[in-house]
């Protein structure tokens, strides 16, 4: 959904030629990967999501003032309060991760910079916790842009009732939209790991197997609309902020548009004929309507697989990206939240990366003795529990995350690092910081739970009384983040 489209509503024609158009697109697809070069060397890559917050530390709906003082790396979300930056494509070997720290340090300053000559504050959160029903319940929540409203009407219309969100864990929020509203509140990193063809599958089982461990460790949102729920709410809230099913296509076993999966795989076309098997289009917008050419060079463009693609929201998601030279294919790892901290961010980057090198190159890989089920329950545990979750894995059977964090994972993930020959002295430094955050069993997500706990104690979700609190607890958050230390070692005592 990263790209314009021309109308927001489409009629059953376009519809039924854009389902033969995807189809046609899908055997493409197919031969290309059995005849194409790829690229095949190994780049990484960043996406961030960021929100504004006036002084009040209420959203903030000004992404247009903020965008007009940016260029190229930045983009509008469906949130008006959101902002997105992009990192171009880099090299992890050698000094990368510090290529990474920098650049990233550098384009939030530039953000920062502009949404503060807006009136704004810059918020690196998962969840902004000051969101309130009535903001999203009224007309100002939304980016004006015809992809966001198309997405919004089809989503809707697909569904046939109101959009419904039901989480709890020690609070519970239930309300009904006539909209994709809550889905602006789930601001996530994502990373992105190039890779050959023929290396894609073993990538992303790996990154699969390791999802219910990244979640956990690194939840930054347990409050949504000021509720205590989940620690990660984004993967709950997503899923249901988008899903075209209603309860009966649910009982019905139909599956949902955002999507763990529900098997290994042994190629990327398994994800992409999934795709087209499963999900009816959303935004079914002409190849010619969109300005997209039938190549990319010598590479087929096709626009509407990737289109298609874009509206179903695996939690790791296959990318295919055409070029003037040679395609490439790359994992998308979705779903880790955004912040608390740059430190943060490149240390996740950092376990992330070494994981899925070293996992994937095993001879007897994890996900031959690992269930997609027990990667699927360890995910949702993960999002639900956090640091403190328990999961299955091979030989260890039930253990804590911190445990096996500690015990197994960050040496594999070190191990996975020199094997892509980053510098052995900044794995430490980034792998110190994982190292803390499961030591002392505290992530964003535990941090803002017992900030709460003590500024707004005996308070009630929806009171004004609670809404004081969280604005207290975000402004708190937002000056250790500009501190930049890890949020392992954030103070929870109360000035």
């Amino acid at each position: 959904m990263g790209d314009a489209v021309s109308r927001d509503s489409y009629t059953p024609k376009e519809r039924t030629k854009y389902r033969q158009a995807l189809l046609d697109d899908l055997e493409i697809f197919d031969q290309h990967l059995q005849e194409a070069e790829f690229v095949d060397h190994g780049t990484i890559g960043l996406e961030l999501e960021l929100n504004l917050v006036d002084d009040d530390m209420a959203p903030a709906g000004c992404n247009e003032a903020v965008l007009a003082e940016l260029s190229g790396e930045y983009q509008a979300e469906v949130g008006r309060y959101n902002v997105e930056l992009n990192h171009p494509p880099l090299d992890l070997s050698g000094d990368g991760l510090t290529v990474l720290h920098e650049g990233l340090d550098e384009r939030l300053r530039a953000v920062d910079t502009a949404a503060k000559k807006a009136g704004a504050n810059l918020a690196m959160i998962g969840t902004l916790p000051t969101v309130t029903t009535d903001y999203l319940q009224s007309d100002e929540w939304m980016t004006q842009e015809n992809r966001y409203s198309a997405l919004s009407n089809m989503v809707v219309e697909t569904r046939g009732e109101l959009v419904q969100i039901d989480v709890a864990r020690q609070e519970r929020y239930r309300a009904t939209f006539d909209d994709i509203a809550t889905e602006s509140t789930c601001t996530s990193m994502q990373l992105h790991l190039q890779v050959a063809p023929d290396r894609f599958p073993e990538a992303w089982n790996a990154s699969q197997a390791i999802a219910g461990p990244q979640v956990a460790l690194s939840a930054n949102s347990p409050l949504f609309m000021g509720h205590r729920t989940w620690h990660e709410s984004r993967i709950p809230v997503f899923k249901q902020s988008i899903d075209t099913r209603t309860d009966t296509l649910v009982n019905q076993g139909v599956r949902p548009r955002v999507w763990f999966g529900e098997r290994w795989i042994t190629s990327v076309f398994d994800l992409f004929e999934e795709n087209v098997r499963y999900f009816s289009p959303l935004i079914p917008e002409s190849r010619t309507d969109a300005g997209k050419p039938m190549m990319d060079g010598n590479s087929p463009g096709l626009h509407y697989l990737n289109l298609h693609n874009g509206t179903v929201w695996r939690w790791n998601r296959p990318i295919y990206d055409p070029s003037l030279q040679l395609s490439h294919i790359r994992v998308e790892n979705r779903l880790l939240a955004a912040g608390p901290t740059t430190i943060d961010i490149i240390a996740d980057a950092a376990f992330y990366y070494g994981l899925v090198k070293f996992l994937s190159e095993q001879t007897r890989p994890v996900w031959s003795r690992l269930t997609f089920e027990n990667a699927r329950d360890n995910f949702y545990a993960g999002a639900r529990e956090g640091i403190g979750a328990t999961m299955t894995w091979p030989t260890l059977g039930r253990i804590d995350v911190s445990n096996l964090v500690l015990n197994h994972l960050l040496d594999q993930a070190h191990e996975g690092l020199r094997s892509l020959d980053v510098d052995e002295e900044l794995a430490d430094k980034y792998l110190k910081v994982i190292e803390g955050r499961a030591w002392h069993r505290q992530n964003g997500a535990t941090w803002q739970l017992d900030m709460l706990d003590k500024i707004g104690a005996g308070t009630k979700p929806g009171t004004p009384e609670r809404q004081v609190a969280l604005a207290k607890v975000l402004r708190i958050y937002l000056e250790n983040q500009r501190k930049g230390a890890p949020v392992h070692t954030w103070s929870t005592e109360v000035a």
